[in-house]
């Protein structure tokens, strides 16, 4: 069954290679097609196009086959194009010609449109939790280790005495930003583009805000041009976000393999997370994390792909947009496979307390030795190259106990401040309004 299907047989070359992998990705879009049909469906309504009775036989059916999906026990069948056929062909089936009413004032095109809007809501909101929860693990261990001191690395050199705390915090600060960034992309994909059809809207009398209002949009795609137009634009959009993300967790992966390896021995982790050689009998491996780094690595190529398919094409739908779903959709899983695996890896990291033990370590604090006699009176080009010599000649020792003060430093973490941050951040999206609008849908009589 095809929406489009005009009595013409179609070669099943021709229909195997335009569907692609359309019908296996539509499923996990089938629960959002069937909230945005609700929110059509009483639009419709409204503006008479609908009887109350059809209204009501339509809303009970549309929540039939949502409880189906919930269940997983919805298909799309053999011979069936997409989930939005599916929907349609089973509200016929068990209504008649009423359930061929809902596609007024729609195209497949809004509707897909439609779809991956609410299936990229619900996704980032996932993506946004669980990276909370990673957030809230990092803190705990930035303030558990935060007087562990660690060296600092400059171009792979042993710089400046650093922390565990620190290099904890940093994750955590960098995941704020993280979510900043998603959450801009969360407001372009907050407009509701039902209504734009199949680019160029309806001779109907659709009202627009309302759907928009029932599916708890921010607001409109207005203009039913652009909103066609932005397919393409949003997942390129939303996929810079996660590289973003992706990037954290790749920096935080390859800083976990290098300080577990026997010449850093900054960290290690049990056996259970860890796994072996065939051949070595000695080997601990951090294969997760260097799975986490490639997978985070794949992702940031992501944006690149889907500008490569729709960067030249004109405004108005084009077959090439369905390609970008096969790219897109797999993204969200991928990525928070990584965060939920980065978690359960943190969880078991052990830290190395006794660094400062190894002799390798001696020259640490040269630049503390420097500010030592800045701070005594002696200028600060006098103090390096006092410093240097006494490195040259191989009688630098260091003493002291460290003072950091100011704000973000190793005596003053600051973590209180990031914290606020990702509390602001995080309210700003505001994630109940969709769930009350959903509920509205389901349960409206």
């Amino acid at each position: 069954m095809k929406l489009w299907d005009k009595g013409i047989e179609v070669d099943k070359n021709i229909v195997s290679f335009t569907i692609g992998r359309d019908r296996e990705l539509d499923e996990e879009l089938a629960g959002f097609d069937v909230l945005g049909s609700l929110a059509h469906l009483e639009m419709l309504y409204s503006i008479k196009l609908i009887s109350k009775d059809e209204l009501k036989s339509i809303q009970e059916e549309l929540r039939k086959i949502y409880s189906s999906i919930k269940n997983n026990e919805f298909k799309i069948e053999e011979g069936v194009e997409d989930v939005h056929s599916q929907i349609e062909f089973l509200l016929t089936q068990n209504l008649g010609d009423i359930g061929k009413k809902i596609h007024s004032g729609r195209s497949r095109n809004d509707q897909v449109l439609l779809d991956l809007k609410l299936f990229t809501r619900n996704k980032i909101e996932e993506i946004v939790r669980q990276s909370r929860l990673l957030f809230d693990q990092l803190i705990e261990k930035s303030e558990k280790y935060k007087k562990v001191i660690m060296p600092g690395y400059t171009h792979l050199q042993v710089a400046m005495p650093s922390s565990f705390g620190l290099w904890f915090g940093a994750y955590a600060e960098s995941l704020t930003d993280d979510l900043q960034i998603l959450h801009a992309a969360y407001k372009v994909v907050n407009q509701n583009p039902l209504g734009s059809g199949a680019g160029f809207g309806s001779s109907f009398p659709l009202d627009r805000q309302m759907t928009t209002d029932l599916l708890g949009f921010d607001q409109l795609s207005y203009n039913v041009v652009y909103a066609q137009m932005a397919r393409g634009k949003m997942e390129v959009t939303v996929l810079s976000a996660l590289a973003n993300l992706a990037n954290t967790l790749a920096k935080l992966a390859m800083d976990a393999c290098l300080y577990n390896s026997q010449n850093f021995d900054f960290v290690s982790f049990p056996d259970e997370l860890t796994t072996g050689s065939s051949i070595m009998p000695h080997t601990k491996n951090p294969d997760v994390f260097e799975m986490i780094r490639a997978h985070s690595n794949a992702i940031q190529m992501l944006p690149a792909q889907i500008q490569a398919v729709t960067s030249n094409l004109p405004s108005g739908y084009h077959r090439d947009y369905q390609l970008t779903k096969e790219f897109f959709m797999p993204a969200f899983d991928k990525i928070l496979s990584c965060i939920e695996m980065t978690r359960i890896m943190l969880s078991g990291i052990k830290i190395n307390k006794k660094l400062l033990d190894d002799e390798r370590y001696r020259h640490l604090f040269t630049v503390e030795e420097v500010n030592r006699l800045v701070m005594d009176g002696v200028p600060f080009r006098d103090a390096y190259k006092q410093v240097a010599k006494m490195v040259d000649e191989g009688r630098f020792n260091f003493k002291s106990k460290l003072k950091h003060v100011h704000e973000g430093s190793l005596g003053n973490l600051c973590n209180d401040k990031i914290i606020d941050k990702m509390n602001n951040i995080f309210m700003q999206f505001n994630f109940h309004k969709t769930k009350e609008a959903y509920m509205n849908l389901l349960n409206r009589l």
